[in-house]
This record gives C-alpha cells, structure tokens and sequence, in this order.
C-alpha cells in the first residue's frame, strides 16, 4: 500500500492549507454497495456474495473492491467473508465492533491462529428483511428477494474511505 492511501500522510498527500485533494466521483455501483451496507443492522452481517446477489450485479470480489476503495465510511465490518472469519489486518477492529454489537462470534479453537473467533453465521447474518427472521424480504431495489444462503467463493477486501481513495486495502486502517 502506498504512503498516500493511508491516513498518516507521506509523499502523496498535499501539504497544509492547500485544500482538500480532487477526488474522483464515486463510482455508482460502489454507491450502490455503500447504501447496502448502511442498512445492515448492528450485530448482523452479510457477505460481499449477498450485496452482489442483492444488487443483481457484480459479484463478491467487485462488492470487496468497493468496500476495500470507499468503504471506511460506512460500517465496513458488517460485510464479511461468507465462512465468517475476520478481515486480515482488521481482525482487532472488527471484534470490537462486533463484541460492541453483540454479533454472534463462535470462538476459535486452541489450534487457531491467534485465537480468533469467527462470526457465527447461522446467527448473524442478514438477509435485508426488517425484522430478524430469515423471511427472503426484498432488497432496497425490490427486485425480489434477500441474498441467498449460500456460502461462495469469497476474497475480502477491507474498508476505505468513502467520498474518495485513501482507505486500506491490504492494511490496517487507523
């Protein structure tokens, strides 16, 4: 990642007092991604395959290049992989919001890696309806309904920063 992609600054932000940087228009359908995550509530969660799914367009790994370009401005957390574990590099970030949230976690084994739990999702994750229930309610488009149940092929991405580039994708954002 570069220095100008983070928010500590380096050699590509501008100096003080020289304005905000000339960012490109948001793309639509990182627009449209970005307003899907926003209405996830706490402590659920959906995939990048279920807004894919939910958006009828795109698929898991462009849902992630949205997040991972614009998406710190929105709770980013609640779009997960689809086997439940935690964005590397964001695994920390992520818990606390999660635990702040009471997302169901299903707590790592012994043998995982640094203990991580992953989300339990049979328990947390959303399918768009307004109520908690499974109930295949329809997505803001009304094209039908909520994103399906199953697991895809899932590479995360992680958040951004909405309203223009800057956000981590490969590191941790803070």
């Amino acid at each position: 990642m570069s220095q100008d992609q983070t928010d500590g600054g380096g050699s590509g932000t501008a100096p003080p007092g020289a304005g905000p940087p000339d960012y490109p228009e948001l793309p639509e359908y990182a627009e449209r991604v970005l307003d899907v995550a926003e209405l996830i509530p706490p402590g659920r969660v959906m995939t990048y395959g279920d807004i894919a799914e939910w958006l009828g367009e795109g698929g898991p790994r462009q849902v992630g290049r949205a997040m991972a370009l614009y998406g710190s401005a929105v709770p980013w957390w609640r779009v997960v992989r689809a086997d439940g574990t935690l964005l590397p590099s964001h695994e920390l970030r992520a818990l606390d919001h999660y635990r702040a949230e009471s997302t169901p976690l299903r707590e790592a084994s012994r043998q995982a890696e640094g203990h991580i739990p992953r989300i339990d999702m049979r328990r947390a994750r959303w399918d768009g309806g307004t109520g908690d229930s499974d109930d295949g309610a329809r997505g803001p488009g009304g094209s039908g309904g909520g994103p399906g149940r199953e697991a895809t092929n899932e590479g995360g991405l992680g958040d951004g920063g909405r309203g223009g580039p800057g956000g981590p994708g490969e590191e941790a954002h803070t």
